[in-house]
């Protein structure tokens, strides 16, 4: 064993008598431990957050029911990976030997041409399919690879499986163990893992190691300083993930191309999905930029349409084009400002009734109770536009849309104080 290997992997476990959490899963008659006992396992998808075993639980699998193993990881494979790994486990397939296991990691980034691949071999049980996904499969996951699959749900460690941890690789790593350590406090190891074992491991290897004396001392305080002296370990689950992608978009309100494009790398040097980010920029398109340049919600959607289809590494581009012509948009916040009023409205007045003349009229018995009755048809009066009430009595005055001072905008309030006069 190298002390070049990250502590996680270094006390990777490798039975589940030393598996970590998930006790609904593997514990005593939980449900994939008797699949395991019996031999026999069906294809399955782990869904559940970062570090809390999904790799680690197919690799016992595999071992304990001495199986072939083949990994892919969906972040750099493509159709010809997965077309070589079942080929091979045909070339291996006797009528006594069991099929190979093929773990697919980050299962929820393949593409849909990539699933499909894999359909006829599970299907048929060239291999039995182990996927892995931090994303909810049902939106994910084609359905007929769904269909095939059982998914099982991982949940974060609990706070005492993250005590214990700490305990463990202090106590059992051969390299650890030969420092004086002493652990004082471990709230913040634990807050910054965010249940994530694997980033705890990072992260108590990362305090340990910079430290210059072989006597140390564990405190809030330590972890909190050597996480802020070393800003590249971008946290893409945790608090600094929210922290980074919030810089990115107050960078792009702030109309600061150079900020926007910097914050962008560190989420795509840190291993971000590219998908979460170009949803971002979508809700930045609408929420700061809205009807001051429509242009931008329409470019931010196109641009998430494009990761999906492109990938990495090639969706940086567009992720970097969509960011900057957002940050040197024109802004306005005022449809997010619109919704929010109405809402408040909603919520303090209740279900009003909608106006008889505005209402759906079927049948001969709505039409008699006055249902539909005079509403005017805007396009059959000049310019399409009627003068006619469209909120409850009770608001009928209220305003929620203020269009904003920008070009686009001014342009908006115009036409609405020429068909509204007096009301805008």
């Amino acid at each position: 064993m190298s002390a070049n290997q990250p502590l996680a992997e270094r006390l990777r476990p490798t039975s589940l008598d030393n598996y970590l959490g998930q006790k609904h899963l593997v514990g005593e008659k939980a449900v994939l431990r008797k699949m395991i006992e019996s031999g026999n396992i069906s294809s399955f998808i782990l869904w559940g957050p970062p570090g809390v075993g999904k790799t680690t639980l197919a690799k016992i699998i595999a071992n304990q029911l001495n199986r072939p193993f083949y990994i892919l990881s969906a972040v750099n494979s493509g159709v010809k990976d997965v077309r070589e790994v079942i080929a091979k486990a045909e070339k291996q397939k006797f009528f006594s030997t069991p099929n190979p296991i093929l773990f697919i990691d980050e299962i929820h980034r393949f593409s849909k041409s990539q699933q499909d691949s894999l359909l006829g071999a599970v299907e048929n049980g060239t291999v039995t399919l182990i996927g892995a996904t931090t994303e909810n499969p049902s939106f994910e996951v084609i359905s007929p690879l769904l269909s095939r699959c059982q998914v099982y749900v991982l949940k974060a460690q609990d706070k005492s499986d993250l005590e214990y941890l700490i305990d463990h690789a202090i106590s059992k790593d051969i390299y650890l163990k030969e420092k004086d350590v002493t652990v004082k406090e471990k709230d913040a190891l634990i807050k910054f893992s965010g249940g994530d074992a694997r980033k705890l491991l990072n992260i108590l290897e990362l305090v340990v190691n910079s430290q210059v004396t072989d006597k140390i001392v564990l405190t809030n305080k330590l972890v909190l300083k050597e996480l802020q002296e070393n800003p590249s370990m971008y946290d893409k689950d945790g608090e600094q993930h929210y922290d980074i992608a919030s810089a990115l978009i107050k960078s792009i309100r702030g109309s600061d191309p150079d900020a926007a494009v910097y914050w962008l790398a560190r989420m795509i040097e840190g291993g971000e999905d590219p998908k979460f980010i170009a949803r971002r920029l979508v809700i930045s398109a609408s929420e700061d930029i809205g009807l001051a340049n429509p242009n931008a919600l329409l470019l931010a959607n196109a641009g998430f349409q494009s990761v999906n289809l492109v990938g990495m590494p090639e969706s940086r581009i567009i992720l970097s084009e969509v960011a900057i012509y957002l940050a040197t948009s024109a802004k306005s916040n005022a449809s997010y400002l619109a919704i929010g009023k109405a809402q408040a409205l909603v919520r303090e007045t209740g279900n009003l009734s909608v106006p008889l003349h505005l209402r759906n009229a079927p049948t001969r018995l709505m039409k008699d109770l006055g249902y539909g009755k005079e509403y005017k048809y805007s396009h059959d009066y000049p310019g399409n536009f009627v003068d006619q009430d469209y909120l409850p009595e009770e608001i009928a005055n209220q305003r929620l849309y203020i269009p904003q001072n920008n070009a686009s905008e001014i342009k908006i309030l115009e036409r609405l104080k020429f068909w509204w006069k007096k009301r805008f």
